[in-house]
């Protein structure tokens, strides 16, 4: 009989409608691969030369205020600009261009160099939240910014430039691609259910508990059935809402809850500061109704083996599709355990 824990197969991801092989004999192999040991590195909680500190210059030439709590400002060199030039560049069926307007962010969590999210305490998350919710309605709210991506990038190898924790805003004028192949996917799960792609999926995963790593009363972490990474994760809500900007005071302190448990068992995974990309999936800000949009965050670490062996997307997942080898159920359990090893030692 076909076996999810043995035999390679597709996993089909309803979010995205795309599809990733899965290929759990392949952890018998032999490893040959590389592994070093990571020196840990102890960072000041100021640091002089670093350019998000409080009352630093930046690159940009500009000066931090003494800041002592969350604190956001225009990214210096910012990827989408508000003042662009309106036009498009085509050459018949093949070459299309349009000009994008959009506004980068920098939002800064803690004036302390020296922490991470999984460092900082509860209430510190909590003004996270609170600092995320007021920027996603603040460039909502404008009217030609259309969708508001909150992220962050922890770690070198994720390309991060700066260690002081920090993530950042970039709002557009068009929907990402991303959010598209989400948005769709939902919109028509509920045109053809009546009921919500991921208030659906939260409420089998709850049941079957296999992928389940830890909840609250408000909030689920878990390893997604369809994921890509090999320790990539997924918060959802309990209840349906679609943003930031609908959860009541209690859920915002319960997702601060759940940020904390899940990075806190992300750095006990490999003894190490885990790297990854973090972000927001919200509903568009186009002033549509998009009552099918859940609201949801992505976890997408590098790591693979342990603090040095990464994995990439190469061969056959650049010119085919993605492919894992942990099956999804292991690598749950394994987070599962270390996330109830690290609440009982609190």
């Amino acid at each position: 009989m076909f076996d999810l824990s043995s035999d390679p197969h597709r996993r089909y991801n309803p979010l995205t409608r795309e599809w990733i092989l899965v290929s759990p004999q392949r952890t018998k192999r032999p490893w040959l691969g590389q592994v070093e040991k990571v020196a840990e590195v102890k960072r000041p909680a100021y640091d002089p030369t670093c350019y998000l500190c409080p009352g630093n210059e930046r690159a940009g030439g500009v000066r931090n205020p003494e800041y002592t709590d969350t604190f956001v400002f225009d990214n210096d060199f910012a990827a989408l600009l508000p003042d662009v030039h309106v036009g498009e560049y085509r050459r018949g069926a093949l070459l299309l261009a349009r000009s994008e307007r959009g506004l980068c962010r920098v939002v800064c969590f803690s004036p302390d160099h020296s922490l991470t999210l999984a460092d900082m305490p509860e209430h510190g998350i909590l003004r996270v939240v609170d600092t995320w919710t007021t920027q996603y309605a603040e460039l909502g709210n404008l009217d030609w910014i259309n969708y508001v991506q909150i992220f962050e990038n922890k770690g070198a190898i994720m390309g991060c430039s700066n260690p002081h924790p920090h993530g950042q805003i970039w709002a557009s004028a068009s929907l990402p691609q991303q959010v598209l192949l989400e948005l769709h996917a939902q919109s028509d799960y509920r045109a053809d259910k009546s009921t919500c792609l991921l208030c659906d999926y939260a409420a089998l995963e709850e049941k079957e508990a296999e992928r389940l790593i830890c909840a609250n009363a408000d909030w689920l972490a878990l390893v997604p059935f369809w994921a890509t990474w090999p320790f990539e994760t997924m918060v959802l809500p309990r209840r349906h809402l679609a943003a930031l900007t609908a959860l009541t005071p209690e859920e915002c302190a319960s997702l601060a809850n759940i940020l904390k448990r899940l990075t806190v068992c992300y750095d006990a995974l490999f003894q190490t500061s885990f790297p990854y990309t973090m972000g927001l999936h919200q509903c568009p800000t186009d002033g549509q109704s998009h009552a099918a949009w859940h609201l949801h965050l992505h976890f997408y670490p590098p790591l693979l083996r342990s603090a040095t062996v990464k994995k990439h997307m190469v061969g056959y997942e650049l010119l085919a599709t993605p492919q894992r080898d942990l099956t999804p159920e292991a690598v749950a359990a394994r987070l599962r355990a270390l996330t109830e090893c690290t609440q009982r030692t609190k």
